[in-house]
């Protein structure tokens, strides 16, 4: 039976579920790229550099850290309130807390209260994000037909993708426009300022959604009755969550290799400039997002998991020799074609969300894609910087040989751990 084109409702639904997770993605991760100004300004002036660094860094991590409690917490209520009003909910804690950072006084003005203001706003943030992305990917995969989850959910994703490249384009633009002792006194205030503005936006346009359908059919057949949505997918659908952990230590190692620590590996290790490095990034994020895109439409076609395996094996190929590519070239900037390429192969991830909502039944699906992909991230994405960065000190091939052991592992889960169809 042939189902429905995407209509106009879907096509909104999509648009504001991918800006909203842009501007999330954007608000989350411009405080990496402002860190030094952050631990100037934030923390005492007579403390040794190193120690001001990784107070900074600490503040920035627990962002993560708390991504499984939040995520946990939302997709609880998800399960058993609804989808939109934590949908929505999470855009406005992550909004909120961007803005109030661009106005927080300094350890100048308020003394110690200044980072601890600061670490309670990166909670809310870190809270937010462990909702929004399985929240996201739930939302409109419920919305869309069924044969249209792959495009919808590859969409969302290539829009968190996105929200990085935004955050990288305009920290440049700040440090082009504005001097140092001007970025230091109020510049680099506007980054945050702006964020939260939008994020305010996209809150209050993200009100016009509608509750998903398939959370509506649940209420009309009283059909949400699971009170305690972990307790049942940690009991029964352990096969779901395996799957999705393993899915998301493909996706978060893809990305964090290829696209965050790419820049200074290349720098490090091959002594390329700063400036083409950041500029190859730039290239293989929009590469990137334009990857996610037509991986979600072609699974579609030919079914997630061909196209993950696929996306997988083309970027076991690729990404060696671009990284060849650059031990070679390192001051030509040759290799930008195929890093561009690599990050367009990384964009196989595209196809992941799709099988990750169809492991679990509705009645639960919030809580069991939000659990194994927080937990899993927080885990795989604390460890693959320490494991590249011991490994490295071993061989300068490490980010290579990480990368295509993932390769495998995604065809690995894509023909031998699900079983059902795409």
């Amino acid at each position: 039976m042939r189902q429905r084109a995407l209509s106009k409702k879907d096509f909104r639904t999509l648009t504001l579920s991918a800006l909203g997770g842009t501007l999330e993605f954007y608000d989350f991760v411009i405080f990496v790229y402002f860190t030094v100004v952050i631990g100037e300004l934030f923390f005492p002036p007579g403390i040794p550099d190193w120690l001001r660094q990784l107070q900074t860094f600490g503040i920035f991590a627990v962002g993560y850290f708390v991504r499984p409690l939040g995520g946990i917490v939302m997709a609880h209520f998800g399960d058993l309130l609804g989808r939109k009003k934590m949908f929505t909910l999470s855009v406005m804690m992550m909004s909120i807390p961007t803005l109030v950072i661009g106005f927080l006084p300094t350890y100048a003005q308020i003394g110690y209260i200044a980072p601890l203001l600061l670490l309670v706003m990166r909670v809310l943030q870190g809270a937010a994000v462990g909702g929004e992305v399985p929240g996201a990917w739930v939302f409109v995969s419920e919305h869309v037909p069924s044969r249209r989850v792959g495009f919808a959910c590859g969409m969302l994703t290539g829009g968190l993708t996105a929200g990085i490249l935004l955050g990288s384009v305009v920290a440049w633009a700040t440090n082009f426009v504005f001097e140092r002792a001007e970025i230091s006194a109020f510049a680099w205030r506007i980054p945050f300022i702006v964020g939260g503005v939008f994020g305010v936006a996209a809150m209050i346009m993200r009100r016009w959604l509608e509750e998903t359908p398939v959370f509506k059919e649940l209420q009309a057949r009283k059909a949400v009755t699971v009170e305690m949505p972990l307790k049942a997918v940690l009991k029964v659908h352990r096969r779901g969550l395996i799957l999705s952990a393993l899915l998301t230590w493909v996706l978060s190692g893809f990305i964090i290799v290829v696209v965050l620590l790419m820049p200074s590996l290349m720098q490090r290790n091959f002594h390329v400039p700063a400036a083409p490095a950041l500029l190859g990034n730039c290239i293989a994020t929009v590469a990137l997002t334009a990857g996610c895109f037509l991986a979600g439409a072609a699974s579609d076609r030919f079914g997630a998991r061909s196209v993950l395996g696929i996306g997988s094996m083309a970027l076991a190929i690729v990404f060696p020799l671009f990284y060849e590519e650059v031990r070679v070239g390192q001051s030509s900037s040759s290799w930008l074609p195929m890093y561009a390429l690599t990050g367009f192969s990384v964009g196989a991830i595209g196809a992941i969300p799709g099988l990750m909502v169809r492991a679990f039944p509705a009645e639960v699906r919030f809580t069991g894609v939000s659990f194994s992909y927080n937990v899993a991230y927080a885990v795989f994405g604390g460890l693959t910087p320490i494991l590249i960065a011991l490994a490295s000190s071993v061989t300068w091939w490490a980010p290579v040989i990480y990368v295509c052991a993932l390769c495998l592992l995604a065809v690995a889960v894509c023909t031998l751990l699900y079983r059902r169809t795409d």
